[in-house]
């Protein structure tokens, strides 16, 4: 009996505790806040072997990763060492959904950190994917300012593919001329060009070959091929595991394969959204983009593999220049990282096959469990076709013949304080004469301009972009755009070869299953459609990702829901006409 009443009145007890913890409001689980502090400075570094001032975060290129889990806060503290250059970051694929004012972009959303200021950026990661971040100020993206960001699925969540092992890999091209000889020669009449790279790094290293210096005035050593610097990356890995490569490239130039030697990569993800897998032996990857693909550890262990990068879309052989594939080590344990694989590398795909590179991108669809259904049809189409021009004597980029410049006070600041002389408010062409124009010939171009005007976007309303490519001002020649939108992911609705057709190609749209991505590209002599939903307030950049296209004018801005901002920070003002606004705290 004794027993009894003792075993009821536990029982009660644990009633009371349950009915207890039910009344009881138990708060959401929140999301972290992830600080950072970053010293952004030049130091001497020799990437490729061949030394030369590099711009690095916290003494290193690439810089530090973010890690984070999707509805983190990330709070990072730049503090600009350069002594005698501005700096700004841009957190590429963050759609900053709030803080406008953070995503990194001089001259469109900030006015730029000043020697010895230290700005604070701070944001929430809004989904889960593979992201980056880079200098968006001048050409400083070429001179190593740039890193990873790799965002989790919430604590207890999946992903829809398994592997062991999550590992980050940037690839990037090199120059041994410093940017500041880039842009003069780029902004120079007569026009010098930047060239060929002289060679492509795999996570911040690669290899030059010391002997074709062709200066015999450099410094002693200046060229070491024994530095730590330039021994080849190496991703070590498990025999018998699965691991998840997030493949990003942030080349200042160049359009790329990568490959790992004797392995098989399924594409699962791209630019933060999951892909219905796919299976390729070269992956096709153009600045900007980012990837994750699963391979497994399943070759003889006895040995490490070549994983290599070659460029593609423009000859790599010219009559100065030649640029060498990157390489490094898939180094299978417990082989030392630094032993070299027994086999010749590799060779990537022919650098001119288009058709390949334009099946990839039509291979790219959404997961069907993860298909976000885009609207049926747009309520503006937007055509912007992609040339080549000469301006009063200066080589430009212009997208319908207007080459875009930026202003000396920024565009969000202006418009939310309404500063209408800050800018050109004509609003730039919204397509092209598409009967008459040839876009397989050198067009004249004779009524070609520069402007800093804008596209202003009714909020929450569809956009279709046509990106349409033609021959640069060298005959027979089209080169590859890819083309990056801030603040928003856009469907990719389909691409083609040849002038887009407004009355039949629209019908070849994908509106069942396009993947959503934030970086895409038009390939030459031909065209892409994207469609995305004006729904982020803020004034968001859209351009061509490849350095000097963008530094001579190839890109536009979206402004959109101006008036659901809120205040803007003090801290993104001080130059242009910020500077007679009155700060509010």
């Amino acid at each position: 009996m004794v027993q009894l009443l003792q075993s009821t009145s536990c029982i009660f007890k644990l009633l009371g505790l349950c009915l207890l913890f039910c009344l009881v409001k138990v708060p959401a689980v929140e999301g972290r806040i992830r600080h950072y502090k970053w010293e952004v400075k030049y130091e001497y570094k020799s990437p490729d072997c061949f030394k030369k001032l590099v711009i690095t975060i916290n003494g290193g290129t690439p810089g530090p990763t973010i890690l984070a889990k999707q509805g983190d806060t990330v709070v990072v503290e730049l503090k600009n060492s350069l002594l005698t250059e501005n700096v700004a970051i841009h957190w590429h694929g963050i759609r900053q959904i709030g803080s406008p004012w953070s995503d990194g972009t001089e001259g469109v959303t900030q006015c730029p950190i000043l020697p010895g200021d230290t700005f604070k950026y701070q944001f929430v990661v809004d989904r889960p994917g593979s992201y980056l971040y880079h200098a968006h100020y001048g050409m400083q993206r070429e001179a190593g300012l740039y890193g990873a960001i790799r965002v989790a699925v919430p604590e207890g969540e999946t992903e829809s593919f398994f592997y062991d092992y999550d590992r980050s890999i940037i690839l990037a091209d090199w120059y041994h001329r410093s940017t500041y000889e880039h842009a003069v020669g780029l902004s120079s009449n007569p026009f010098v060009w930047v060239g060929e790279p002289q060679s492509l790094l795999i996570q911040g290293k690669g290899r030059f070959n010391c002997s074709k210096l062709a200066t015999p005035s450099l410094e002693a050593g200046a060229c070491n091929a024994t530095s730590p610097d330039c021994s080849p990356y190496a991703v070590t890995v498990i025999p018998g595991k699965t691991y998840r490569l997030r493949i990003a490239s942030l080349t200042a130039l160049s359009a790329l394969s990568f490959q790992i030697e004797g392995h098989n990569m399924t594409v699962v993800e791209a630019d933060g959204h999951y892909v219905e897998p796919f299976v390729v032996k070269n992956l096709f990857i153009y600045s900007g983009e980012t990837y994750s693909v699963i391979i497994k550890a399943d070759q003889d262990p006895s040995r490490n593999y070549w994983m290599t990068t070659n460029i593609i879309s423009r000859n790599p052989i010219t009559a100065t220049t030649t640029t060498p594939p990157g390489l490094a080590f898939l180094n299978y344990y417990p082989n030392h990282p630094r032993r070299f694989p027994p086999t010749v590398p590799p060779a990537g795909p022919a650098w001119n096959d288009v058709k390949s590179r334009l099946n990839q991108s039509l291979a790219i669809k959404a997961h069907r469990d993860f298909i976000h259904t885009p609207p049926q049809t747009p309520d503006r189409v937007i055509v912007f076709l992609n040339t080549q021009n000469k301006i009063n004597g200066y080589m430009r980029w212009s997208v319908n013949n207007v080459s875009f410049t930026l202003p000396h006070t920024p565009y969000l600041i202006a418009l939310k304080e309404n500063l209408t002389d800050a800018f050109d408010q004509t609003p730039p062409p919204e397509g092209y004469d598409f009967v008459n124009y040839d876009i397989y010939k050198v067009a004249n171009n004779t009524n070609a301009t520069t402007s800093d005007g804008i596209y202003r976007l009714q909020f929450n309303t569809t956009v279709d972009i046509i990106l349409q490519n033609a021959n640069t001002m060298t005959p027979n020649n089209s080169e590859t755009h890819p083309w990056h939108l801030h603040g928003h992911d856009f469907w990719v609705l389909g691409h083609g070869e040849g002038k887009f057709d407004i009355n039949n190609d629209t019908k070849k749209y994908n509106l069942v299953n396009p993947i959503m991505k934030n970086t895409v590209p038009v390939h030459t002599y031909g065209w892409t459609a994207l469609r995305f939903r004006a729904d982020n307030p803020g004034v968001w950049a859209f351009h061509c990702h490849i350095e000097s296209h963008f530094y001579m004018g190839m890109g536009v801005v979206f402004a959109e829901g101006i008036n659901r901002i809120g205040n803007l920070p003090s801290s993104i003002m001080g130059c242009g006409e910020t500077k007679r606004i009155t700060f509010r705290p």
